[in-house]
């Protein structure tokens, strides 16, 4: 009973946090996006946009222009205590990456998988392949008939934590894991032997 009082005084006061916030910001004539109610910008007199996404109190600003990134900074340090952490190298467990040689920004997750390699102990048992699901992987419900001695092996796999890591990594940086994700994940409820081998 504690528990729930707790986490809806912490949801209470988000909620407050993000109205203060967004009243703060729409206040300064950024607009919010129809999209995704976290994400704000705003036109420039010179046509150019600058952008502000916003992940519970971090915040990520985006623009052509230095000055209108300067100018919002002090904006928002006038209404918030905040601390500038510069130039963004991360966010969300996305690394950017930056050539400015080609004017490209790149956004990977080496880090992220190398955590999750890591964390499910897969990092030197994996095989690395051209595509996301090889073809000689035939899935099905039952892959074979399954001995004791793997159904043992199989209750000490986080077959399904590690589908849910694949699929955040699939959402933010790995869409070409969608098809992949979607066909081992009919397989969390009884996952075998053979699954856990097309997930490495």
């Amino acid at each position: 009973m504690q528990a729930e009082k707790i986490t809806v005084w912490i949801e209470t006061i988000s909620r407050q946090w993000y109205k203060r916030f967004d009243s703060f910001i729409r206040g300064k004539r950024y607009t919010r996006s129809h999209y995704d109610p976290c994400v704000y910008y705003s036109k420039l007199p010179r046509g150019e946009y600058i952008y502000l996404l916003l992940y519970i109190d971090d915040m990520l600003i985006a623009s052509k222009s230095r000055s209108a990134i300067d100018k919002l900074k002090k904006d928002l340090s006038s209404g918030f205590e905040m601390k500038d952490l510069s130039k963004a190298t991360k966010v969300l467990s996305m690394e950017i990456e930056r050539d400015r040689r080609s004017s490209k920004v790149s956004l990977t997750q080496k880090g992220y998988w190398q955590k999750v390699l890591q964390r499910f102990n897969i990092d030197g048992d994996m095989k690395s392949v051209n595509t996301p699901l090889a073809p000689h992987f035939k899935l099905k419900t039952t892959m074979s008939s399954t001995t004791i001695e793997e159904h043992e092996y199989m209750t000490r796999v986080s077959y399904a934590s590690t589908v849910g890591s694949m699929m955040y990594a699939m959402v933010c940086t790995k869409s070409d894991l969608l098809q992949v994700v979607s066909v081992i994940s009919r397989y969390m409820h009884i996952p075998e032997k053979g699954h856990w081998e097309a997930v490495k």
